[in-house]
């Protein structure tokens, strides 16, 4: 596997697209679409940002509220944010000169990838970029620079998954002790046929409502890519 913009440079430099049926063209850049959506879950903080906020979701016990739209929506802006200054550095180094035909679109593409490169590195653990090296049969990097997009793009999600779980499971302990409270009182007055989550469900609405919990989880996330 080469690097996107090996890929794009090839796809460029070639006749072949240009020549194809518009019917083939039109098929060709809907699949293209949808690689965009593999490449920002898989390229930014979106995987983080998702996963934590359904961990949320679900900690409050509140079935589909906020439902899928917001938490897309909601995630999809907050990777906009969390990753401003690398967009910025990507806008003013690839996307303006390459506007203002300074610069070639393969060029604009290689440093596109290398300052999203910087972005991945810096939020990915050294075990888990070790582990795909191990995996791939390559020779011991002289600096994790060095890794190719094969190994980096699956330890960079690894390492998103692993933090997002993290994140969820500090998210879920107070809530926990929430439905555990209720349980026993619920024991105790002799009500154990009345479902604990019919109480505790509006107890950690509330619980969360006084705390701001919303303002926390967004200050938590975009201060995890600090």
């Amino acid at each position: 596997m080469t690097d996107p913009a090996s890929i794009i440079e090839g796809v460029t430099e070639g006749q072949g697209f240009s020549g194809l049926a518009p019917q083939l063209q039109v098929a060709l850049f809907l699949g293209g679409l949808v690689m965009l959506s593999a490449l920002l879950v898989t390229l930014t903080s979106f995987t983080r940002i998702v996963i934590v906020l359904s961990f949320v979701r679900r900690a409050l016990t509140t079935q589909e509220i906020p439902p899928n739209p917001v938490i897309l929506g909601m995630s999809l802006f907050l990777t906009l944010f969390t990753m401003g200054p690398t967009l910025e550095v990507i806008e003013a180094k690839a996307i303006q000169p390459y506007m203002s035909q300074q610069i070639a679109g393969v060029d604009a593409c290689q440093i596109g990838w290398v300052e999203l490169r910087k972005f991945m590195l810096y939020q990915t653990r050294q075990q888990d970029l070790a582990l795909f090296v191990e995996l791939a049969h390559l020779e011991q990097l002289s600096t994790p620079e060095d890794a190719p997009a094969r190994v980096l793009i699956p330890a960079f999600v690894t390492s998103e998954l692993k933090t997002a779980f993290i994140m969820g499971f500090c998210i879920y302990i107070p809530f926990l002790l929430v439905d555990l409270v209720v349980s026993v009182v619920l024991m105790s007055l002799g009500m154990m046929m009345m479902p604990p989550v019919v109480v505790s469900t509006p107890l950690k609405i509330l619980l969360f409502v006084l705390v701001d919990g919303w303002r926390l989880i967004m200050q938590a996330l975009a201060m995890s890519f600090g």
